[in-house]
């Protein structure tokens, strides 16, 4: 069967370079040129997470929509969940072109765009004029290039998006801001999310509804690193963790010729590191806090095996370059074949099914 995505579109947009093919994409959803999905709800992929509730467990990474221009047109693909950003309090342009890279052998996607977006002024506009449509629309949430406290610029988002946002991630993990992991380590995450967490405290308390707030991790972590990390979350009230984002690792990669390119790995060569990463964050978290899974999800079994490794729910983003804008549909079709297949009552009685196989594997 002719896949028109992979036979037609994707070589016209493989024409244009990665940057151009994305902003082209944006403007067929804003178009509505993109059929929208119109999937029955299966109640057995619903769940209630961070006390929202999801219909589908697969939502869109942040990165894709940095300004929160199409949160409701990725919700007519078949997305559960949309998260926008990363969003700094002033717009900035990132760095210097060009800034990703298609690694097509691989399916992967190099990247070091360093948090180009318009700000949060341009990007609450919109969300407060989609306010009262259905749908989960988190907001994902990071710190100026050159902020002199950057754990401010994080409370100033929490404030900033608190009237619209379904959910907050903060982001502390792109290698693409210099600096920025270092908010991992003990100390400084600790900092962080006193702040981060205060400030929710304080929005909740005006707004009369809690909001959730994730943290976003690194797959670059040492064992000891994760410890660090887990130690910190578990003695605060953090909503969840969503694990992972880009690598610096090229282990493996068949292109050679954007290996070399500085930046952040996504897409399929992402897959292993991140759902090894995720299986021993669940293990050290135990199993009640709320895990997103995200890394190389290009398919209903990938992101089975995330949830089997421990997820909640699942993100994608860069396999949809190569997949096209059906891969969500498609994805939540066959989670619900899955689920029909194993007699299960929820997609969650899969979770953790295959944490041991997945503990046992090289990060």
């Amino acid at each position: 069967m002719i896949d028109p995505f992979k036979t037609f579109a994707r070589p016209g947009l493989f024409l244009f370079d990665a940057e151009t093919a994305h902003g082209l994409s944006i403007a067929g959803l804003k178009s509505s040129l993109m059929p929208k999905c119109r999937l029955p709800d299966d109640p057995k992929l619903a769940q209630t997470i961070a006390g929202l509730t999801f219909a589908n467990p697969l939502g869109m990474a942040a990165g894709y929509d940095k300004n929160a221009e199409v949160p409701d047109e990725l919700l007519g693909l078949g997305f559960g969940f949309a998260e926008v950003g990363t969003l700094t309090p002033k717009p900035q342009s990132g760095n210097d072109k060009p800034r990703i890279f298609r690694l097509i052998e691989d399916e992967g996607v190099i990247n070091r765009l360093g948090f180009n977006n318009e700000g949060h002024d341009a990007a609450f506009a919109r969300l407060k004029a989609r306010a009262g449509r259905p749908g989960i629309v988190g907001v994902n949430i990071g710190a100026n290039k050159d902020a002199e406290d950057r754990i401010a610029d994080y409370v100033a988002g929490i404030r900033r998006f608190y009237p619209v946002a379904s959910y907050f991630t903060a982001n502390i993990s792109s290698p693409n801001t210099p600096g920025l992991r270092d908010l991992q380590a003990r100390e400084s995450l600790g900092l962080l999310l006193d702040a981060v967490l205060a400030a929710r405290a304080e929005e909740a308390a005006k707004a009369g509804r809690h909001v959730p707030v994730f943290l976003k991790i690194a797959p670059d972590l040492s064992e000891e690193g994760m410890d660090d990390i887990a130690e910190v979350i578990l003695t605060r009230p953090l909503d969840g963790l969503i694990v992972s984002n880009t690598t610096l690792s090229r282990e493996g990669l068949k292109n050679r010729r954007f290996a070399a390119e500085t930046g952040g790995l996504s897409g399929k060569p992402l897959f292993a590191k991140s759902t090894a990463v995720l299986a021993r964050m669940r293990q050290r978290l135990g199993p009640d806090l709320p895990i997103i899974g995200v890394g190389g999800v290009s398919s209903a079994e990938t992101a089975l095996e995330k949830i089997r490794a421990g997820a909640d729910l699942v993100q994608l983003y860069s396999c949809m370059v190569y997949e096209g804008p059906a891969l969500a549909a498609t994805i939540v079709k066959g989670l619900s074949k899955a689920v029909a297949r194993d007699g299960v009552a929820s997609i969650r009685d899969l979770r953790d099914t295959r944490l041991a196989h997945w503990l046992q594997q090289k990060v």
